[in-house]
């Protein structure tokens, strides 16, 4: 029996609309306009991201965000970065390798079934991921809550500004400790 990658599991419709907007949406993530309207150090550092922290980057996507995470939580920290379009980790990949970068994993997953270790990781970021129909909330929270240490946090960050925190501390499994540069921060509640 064949094993089938996390892409493969969602339908044809969702297959076929990541693999036509993906192209787009590329060259928009890494557009030199994008990085004026929003500094992804500026976003990180407001995610409370710091050295040596074990972080998980949800959808990675182009890597925007992740080369300049693996280099605030430097040597001692790595960022874990999964996207569940295996050509954006091979993307973010060819970056990774340019940059001489070693404090990256790049892991083709679906968020919602990570395959990471329980109580592993310090921070996850959902930048720009949320909302969005390929990651249902009553699904994701709870595997986010499950990965992350007893005193982890959750970091959500989205174009959206109608978008309210209390899609995530409805879950009662994170508290709501503020919003900095359009990050909204959470706290894990203990299990």
């Amino acid at each position: 029996m064949k094993i089938r990658e996390p892409f493969e599991n969602y339908s044809t419709i969702t297959r076929h609309l990541f693999k036509f907007m993906h192209p787009f949406m590329a060259t928009v993530m890494e557009s030199p306009l994008r990085r004026r309207f929003n500094d992804p150090v500026k976003t990180l550092k407001a995610a409370r991201i710091r050295s040596g922290q074990e972080v998980l980057e949800v959808g990675c996507g182009t890597g925007f965000f992740t080369i300049n995470a693996t280099k605030l939580v430097g040597d001692e920290g790595c960022v874990h970065a999964i996207d569940l379009y295996p050509p954006a980790i091979e993307f973010v990949e060819e970056k990774v390798r340019d940059a001489h970068i070693n404090n990256v994993k790049l892991t083709n997953a679906d968020a919602m079934d990570s395959g990471l270790p329980s109580s592993s990781i310090d921070l996850v970021l959902l930048f720009g991921v949320i909302p969005a129909p390929v990651l249902p909330l009553h699904r994701l929270l709870p595997e986010m809550h499950r990965l992350l240490k007893p005193e982890g946090a959750l970091a959500v960050w989205t174009a959206f500004t109608w978008w309210s925190p209390t899609s995530v501390t409805r879950s009662r499994l994170f508290t709501y400790t503020g919003k900095e540069n359009g990050v909204h921060n959470f706290q894990k509640v203990s299990d």
